[in-house]
């Protein structure tokens, strides 16, 4: 590939990074495609691509995020140990937007797991309940309900979802 070609594209795929970092807040995976959609859209009348550069800078883009995503997900490890490099390697521009996209994936994830704790609970903070055991759905503390009150959040680790102990 030309150098001059190369560095376009170097610079189409920097640009499209840098508009992802100020997306959607909530960063699920279908707000993840409409921004790269409007990023690309805009970068297409921004610039001279074609539609088949335009479309291998969408798909390198979402490979590597689909990549870091699944990673720090998966290993809840930072940027920089994905990159495997210093972070100082990068330009500003470039590791701003990672940082910015890797934060967002990051708030997903524990909403992610707030969803998945209340699925399995079957009281929450501020409900009234009858006595009896029950024990924090995040950290498994145990409480003693001695009669019939409000849930308060656990003592242990401030989350608000309870189940009964059997």
């Amino acid at each position: 590939m030309e150098k001059h070609n190369e560095n376009r594209l170097r610079e189409g795929y920097e640009r499209l990074l840098e508009r992802l970092k100020d997306g959607a807040n909530e960063l699920t995976w279908e707000n993840l495609q409409k921004d790269l959609d409007d990023a690309v859209e805009f970068e297409g009348e921004l610039s001279e691509y074609t539609k088949d550069e335009l479309a291998l800078l969408r798909a390198w883009v979402e490979r590597d995020l689909r990549d870091m995503r699944g990673y720090l997900g998966g290993t809840g490890r930072q940027v920089a140990e994905w990159l495997g490099i210093d972070l100082g390697y990068l330009s500003r521009r470039v590791s701003e937007s990672l940082l910015s996209i890797a934060d967002r994936s990051v708030v997903e994830r524990e909403r992610f797991d707030e969803d998945l704790e209340a699925a399995r609970a079957d009281y929450c903070e501020g409900e009234m309940a009858v006595p009896g055991k029950m024990a924090c759905v995040h950290c498994d503390a145990e409480v003693t309900l001695e009669r019939v009150q409000l849930l308060e959040p656990c003592h242990q680790c401030g989350s608000r979802y309870f189940s009964r102990m059997h």
